[in-house]
């Protein structure tokens, strides 16, 4: 029957010679090619399973490292009282937490990107492209992200310096607080009226720590210069002996209170210089005390505290009485 116009011819249909013909250059490449398949999936599964394998026995290695150095400092610190006391022993876990989870992040980072670029080059990727591209991004995102860098640089500096550690008070410059959180790009401070510091780690120049080792309480004791020093110095004696004996200051103390002698003379005045070590983070609390002990102890020895500005109103006042009389 003719076709109506218009209409749009059957498609033809492949012979049985051409769909065989198709077939057998379809074998003939996979059997060519089968080989090749085979030996490039056995050698990428290799390369991911010694990879994990590698990561994990990494990663372990790292974590009992940093068990056995924690264990050590802890039998350490246990034979030595006065060492146990100077570095806390939850701090010291904490840091060395977390460098062993920076240097698992780093050594998981290494291990698979290697093997990832292994796998790449075993299916016939050119990796030079890849590579002076991922360079040139690398410096991009270098010169735009450097205060990040620098950030991160300086955390992983002072977490292996162990400049300061959580529950330690710092003077960092920026803020003065007590350390809550230490990470790799922001230090958190408890400042001294309750608000929280969010200091970076780059812009941290300088670090005080007030809790490491041992501080000093000083005491400045200025009584008039007619006042008999050694009265003066046994008040203050006492005063210390009293303090090293009383709870809870006598476990504060980590040594006598010592008097240090004339700090400055005048005419009108002398001061005296007190001075004793404390546990970090007491030095202010047993300063108080102590000037509380010694000003009851003078008072009882009939000794009067004076200040340079209650010198100058009584020499005021002794010059006014003097030209009255003139």
């Amino acid at each position: 029957m003719p076709l109506l116009s218009g209409a749009t011819p059957p498609p033809a249909v492949p012979s049985i010679e051409e769909a065989r013909r198709t077939a057998d250059t379809a074998a003939g490449w996979i059997e060519r090619n089968w080989e090749f398949w085979l030996a490039g999936g056995i050698r990428i599964a290799l390369i991911l399973v010694v990879a994990f394998v590698l990561n994990v026995v990494v990663r372990r290695a790292i974590t009992k490292f940093v068990r056995r150095v924690n264990r050590n400092a802890e039998a350490e610190a246990s034979g030595n009282a006065l060492r146990g006391l100077l570095v806390n022993a939850e701090r010291r876990r904490q840091r060395s937490e977390a460098i062993g989870s920076v240097l698992r992040s780093v050594s998981s980072l290494l291990i698979m990107g290697t093997a990832v670029l292994i796998v790449l080059s075993t299916l016939g990727i050119n990796l030079a492209p890849l590579l002076a591209s991922a360079g040139v991004a690398g410096v991009a995102l270098g010169f735009g992200a450097r205060n990040l860098v620098t950030d991160v640089l300086t955390g992983m500096f002072m977490l292996l310096e162990d400049q300061y550690g959580v529950g330690d008070r710092v003077d960092a410059g920026e803020a003065t607080g007590t350390v809550l959180e230490i990470g790799l790009r922001v230090t958190k401070l408890r400042g001294d009226d309750g608000e929280i510091w969010y200091v970076r780690n780059g812009e941290i120049k300088r670090v005080g720590n007030l809790s490491q080792g041992w501080a000093t309480a000083s005491v400045d004791v200025q009584v008039r210069a007619t006042e008999n020093l050694d009265v003066v110095r046994a008040a203050i004696a006492a005063a210390g002996e009293e303090l090293a004996k009383s709870e809870p200051w006598d476990e504060h103390l980590w040594g006598g209170v010592e008097v240090l002698g004339l700090d400055s003379v005048t005419l009108e005045s002398m001061t005296v210089r007190v001075a004793v070590k404390t546990m970090p983070g007491k030095a202010l609390g047993v300063e108080r005390e102590l000037r509380w002990r010694i000003k009851r102890a003078l008072d009882a020895e009939g000794v009067q505290l004076v200040d340079d500005e209650s010198l100058a109103v009584e020499a005021g006042r002794v010059s006014l009485r003097k030209d009255a009389r003139d």
